[in-house]
C-alpha cells in the first residue's frame, strides 16, 4: 500500500512534534519527560517492581537503572530488594519524590495547556482516541 501526500504528511507532524516534544517539555518542567512519566508511575502505583516499571513506560533495564539510580541519589525514589527473591527490587517515592510530583502538575498543566491552546474538549477526545489507536496499530510491527 502507498502512503498518500496526506498520510506522509501526518507521518512528517508526528515525527516533528515528536522532536519538539522532549525538549520543550523538559525546559517547562525542569524534568525529562522519560522521568517524569517514571515519577508519575509510581505516585499512581505506589510501590512496583522494576521490571514492573520497566516495562510499563517502555525504556530498556539499563535506562531504568540509570533513571532510578539518579533519582534515589537525588532523594525522590527508594528501591528495596525483595526479601524473597533477591533477583527483584521495589520501586516506591519517597515523600520528597511525593511533594516533588506534585510540584511538577502545575509546570505540566502549564505546559499542556499552552500545548492544547484552541482545542475543543471534544477534539483532544478524537485526538486522543486516534493516537491510542495509532499507537495500537503499531504495537506489533
Amino acid at each position: 500500500m502507498n502512503c498518500s501526500l496526506e498520510q506522509e504528511n501526518l507521518l512528517i507532524l508526528l515525527k516533528n512534534i515528536s522532536n519538539q516534544l522532549k525538549p520543550k517539555f523538559e525546559r517547562c518542567t525542569g524534568i525529562s519527560s522519560s522521568r517524569y512519566v517514571l515519577l508519575y508511575h509510581l505516585y499512581i502505583h505506589e510501590e512496583v517492581t522494576q521490571s514492573h516499571l520497566q516495562k510499563a513506560i517502555h525504556i530498556d533495564s539499563a535506562a531504568i537503572t540509570r533513571h532510578l539510580k539518579q533519582l534515589e541519589a537525588d532523594g525522590l525514589v527508594s528501591r528495596r530488594r525483595n526479601p524473597i527473591d533477591q533477583r527483584e527490587t521495589f520501586v516506591r517515592l519517597t515523600e520528597q519524590g511525593l511533594t516533588h510530583i506534585a510540584n511538577f502538575k502545575q509546570d505540566r498543566n502549564q505546559f499542556v495547556h499552552q500545548m492544547l491552546l484552541d482545542f475543543s474538549e471534544e477534539e483532544v477526545a478524537m485526538m486522543t482516541d486516534m493516537l491510542a489507536r495509532m499507537q495500537f496499530n503499531m504495537k506489533d510491527m
